[in-house]
């Protein structure tokens, strides 16, 4: 079960539906409530996650450029002259 309130939900228990300042404001002290619990990190942890983010950018940037010299020597041995680029 959702914790949506439907408007006949709404309209039984005597509610009515908020003009679009209303909501706005809703809206806005909503966002306040969910930045409060946001927890900065630490200078170590935030180091350590740039960390890990760099060495995965770079094991991808690795795989893809492997991957892109092996289809491309492939691809040029089958639609070129059918020779491979080191040998004769």
């Amino acid at each position: 079960m959702t914790d949506e309130i439907t408007p006949a939900a709404a309209a039984e228990r005597g509610e009515r539906k908020k003009s679009i300042f209303g909501r706005i404001a809703q809206f806005m002290r909503e966002v306040v409530i969910e930045l409060r619990k946001v927890v900065t990190p630490t200078r170590k942890e935030l180091v350590t996650y740039t960390s890990v983010v760099l060495v995965f950018v770079i094991i991808m940037m690795t795989l893809i450029s492997g991957l892109d010299v092996v289809i491309g020597t492939l691809t040029g041995f089958v639609f070129g002259n059918g020779t491979l680029p080191w040998s004769n």
